[in-house]
């Protein structure tokens, strides 16, 4: 390959993209398809609950659960360089909730304000936590502008604690949120059952807004989601790891004939700001609270998602990454 063909990375002021906090960084972040990447910056499940949700005499900029442990997320943003207001916030936030977890972005933080987290997670107990997140935005050439996180600030020994509290969950502490999606999921494990397809319903429910199942892959696997907030499922093949992109354009590239066989269109989310990629088909007008609605829904799953596996499961065998590389080059020292 020429070295003539490659890029280089620019920096990008945050400010070109997002001109407000409030009404355009905020929204981005609290987004269903950018929320996770901010999640799987800090290792934690991150579910949407609130933008704007008041918290004492403050005001969160977004409020989530973590659904590993069910306690709060506050999430404060701010496109400039730390201050001592938002500092203030976050303190008040701490010292009004049981449990929670903040998360301060910045686009710079000062020493004295990353010195205060690592100082705050010294001395608090592990039911609270304070994360430092620097925010940076990049491009490659005439490419979209891609987030990244980096974490300037954490709790001590992150990870293990992590792990424990996520063995520590007493499913008689589980919200009403949880225990409806441990039954929303259990009934419609017996939908899959009952169908009899490819796909085992033969699983343990859990109170998350999603399941997973395999497909025979380990890079990949089908998942069904519910998206509360926009009463709409979704099935899906998620491509994962460091090759998600090289299978997900391989399979485009058989776009045709895989619609055709799943008999319906299908979007193709490259997720270009993610490593990962997914193949999906959605259910709109489905509100998985509404428990009347259940048996629509979960036919309409478990049809998809034996659908899914027929069509993709022999086709994901055979892909190798080094296929989609191999054209790649190929195409840019052409």
């Amino acid at each position: 390959m020429s070295h003539d063909a490659l890029g280089r990375l620019a920096r990008v002021d945050l400010r070109d993209i997002w001109t407000s906090e409030a009404s355009e960084f905020t929204p981005w972040l609290a987004g269903e398809e950018n929320l996770p990447v901010l999640g799987e910056t800090l290792g934690i499940d991150l579910e949407l609950e609130a933008q704007e949700k008041a918290v004492g005499p403050f005001r969160a900029d977004i409020l989530c659960k973590d659904i590993g442990t069910g306690a709060w997320v506050l999430v404060e943003n701010q496109l400039e360089r730390t201050d001592h207001g938002h500092l203030g916030q976050l303190l008040t936030y701490a010292s009004g909730l049981e449990a929670v977890t903040i998360i301060w972005i910045s686009a710079r933080f000062t020493e004295e304000h990353r010195s205060t987290l690592d100082w705050l997670n010294r001395i608090t107990d592990e039911s609270i936590r304070f994360f430092g997140l620097e925010v940076e935005l990049w491009r490659i050439g005439d490419s979209p502008a891609a987030p990244k996180f980096n974490v300037v600030s954490k709790p001590n020994d992150w990870s293990r604690s992590v792990a424990q509290a996520a063995r520590a969950i007493d499913e008689t502490e589980l919200s009403d949120i949880r225990i409806m999606q441990r039954d929303y999921w259990a009934a419609f494990h017996q939908v899959l059952e009952k169908q009899g397809g490819a796909i085992s319903g033969n699983r343990k429910p859990q109170p998350q807004s999603w399941m997973y199942y395999p497909i025979g892959r380990s890079e990949m696997n089908l998942g069904t989601t519910m998206i509360r907030q926009k009463k709409r499922i979704r099935v899906e093949l998620y491509l994962s790891t460091e090759h998600a992109k090289a299978f997900f354009h391989l399979l485009r590239e058989q776009k045709t004939d895989i619609e055709r066989e799943f008999e319906s269109p299908l979007e193709w989310e490259e997720l270009p700001d993610r490593r990962d990629s997914r193949i999906a088909v959605y259910l709109d007008q489905a509100d998985p609270e509404s428990r009347e609605d259940w048996t629509r829904q979960h036919e309409w799953l478990a049809k998809s998602l034996n659908d899914m596996h027929r069509v993709f499961a022999g086709r994901v065998k055979a892909l190798d990454a080094d296929d989609w590389n191999s054209n790649a080059e190929a195409s840019l020292s052409a």
